[in-house]
């Protein structure tokens, strides 16, 4: 792929200590860290090695990388590991894809309250689809299923929502047979949209009566309980939307389906066109109007301030395992399984992804291999110079 012409972290070191000297009241340390990362990422400043081409002899310098979750550079080696790892997991059938979406007036609330809202939109709705698909009316099985948060739009705006990836079927109750879906979107949408808004609005309810919720700035007046309990009611004036798409491809297409979600961040350097200093531009496709490409103007502050709001707190898990794919049951439940699916999932070819070379030779196309390591410092002081990778 072609290196792209700008990236995010050249936003970052341009505008970076403004931007943090304008808005450090609201910004945490987690945040400022990231933005460290990301700016010294694939610098001098965190040290290196001397890679050597194994045909020609070649040497270079290649940098270490942040390693960060959000930075957009450090996200393809992290997919593929995860990705062979998930082989072994992935079941002989079609999948389906459901996503779960929070509605915007939750916005500022999960600005706030980062963790429990965005937990609880995991629990809700790994909750409403594991409870519609054990109902004999629609189902009557156990599933399991693949969960990834993603809390931002096309074009940056807060906009939470979590992709399910889930084996078309279940294990029926007595594990004596697999169940396949009765219906061409595996679960009826408006049933699941129904059943997660009353089980996000009760966790809502629950967290403001254990007095954890934040209240802060405009959200003020919500700290006092007429107040929350009247906005709880707008939020039953609209349906929630739980999107699913119909079942997709096999074992392989599968796994290359969840490499594009897995491990995304808000926006990945090749949609970035244009930075001039002080404006930013990029690529977005618009949903609402026919899902046309567009372009968007931003200045970098406000570029960086958009960018700053889909960093997780600290630790918070993004990718999540339910139903018979959970941790505590996932080995026996998966050979249940594929035993009554009488099939054995197929060797795939992405398995191997991790052995590719990192890059090749700029010079005769061999394989570079990674050999002596310099810390920072070395690399400040070396006498010997390589071009850089």
């Amino acid at each position: 792929m072609k290196r792209p012409t700008v990236e995010v972290a050249d936003i970052v070191r341009a505008q970076g200590d403004r931007f943090v000297e304008r808005n450090r009241p609201w910004l945490d340390l987690h945040q400022l860290r990231v933005l460290r990362a990301i700016a010294r990422c694939r610098t001098a400043a965190l040290g290196g090695h001397i890679d050597t081409c194994s045909v020609c002899g070649y040497k270079a310098i290649s940098y270490n990388s942040c390693r960060d979750r959000h930075c957009p550079k450090c996200q393809a080696q992290a997919r593929q590991r995860w990705l062979a790892a998930r082989e072994r997991e992935v079941l002989g059938v079609p999948y389906f894809h459901v996503v779960f979406t929070l509605p915007q007036e939750l916005n500022r609330l999960c600005q706030q309250n980062p963790a429990l809202l965005y937990g609880l939109l995991f629990q809700s709705s790994a909750a409403t689809l594991l409870e519609v698909a054990a109902d004999p009316k629609h189902m009557g099985a156990e599933i399991g299923f693949l969960s990834i948060l993603h809390t931002w739009g096309q074009n940056l705006h807060l906009h939470p929502h979590v992709h399910c990836a889930i084996p078309a079927g279940g294990l029926a109750p007595d594990h004596t047979r697999w169940v396949r879906p009765r219906h061409p979107f595996f679960l009826p949408v408006k049933v699941l949209g129904r059943i997660f808004r009353g089980k996000f609005v009760a966790g809502l309810r629950r967290l403001y009566r254990r007095k954890q919720l934040r209240f802060g700035g405009v959200l003020s007046a919500w700290g006092e309980p007429r107040r929350f309990a009247a906005f709880l009611r707008t939020l039953f004036r609209q349906d929630w939307v739980v999107y699913a798409k119909p079942a997709f491809g096999g074992p392989l297409q599968v796994l290359r389906y969840l490499g594009r979600y897995t491990h995304r961040v808000a926006i990945s350097n090749h949609r970035l066109t244009a930075f001039d200093g002080e404006r930013v531009t990029f690529r977005w496709r618009d949903y609402a109007h026919g899902n046309k490409q567009r372009k968007m103007m931003l200045t970098a502050p406000e570029f960086l301030r958009r960018f700053v709001q889909h960093v997780l707190p600290r630790g918070f898990i993004r990718i999540r395992q339910y139903g018979f794919l959970a941790n505590r049951s996932r080995t026996s439940r998966l050979a249940l399984a594929r035993k009554l699916l009488t099939a054995s999932t197929p060797a795939l070819a992405v398995a191997t992804v991790s052995k590719t070379p990192t890059w090749r030779c700029p010079h005769c196309s061999g394989e570079m291999l990674i050999g002596q390591r310099l810390t920072a410092h070395e690399l400040a002081t070396r006498c010997t110079f390589f071009d850089s990778s």
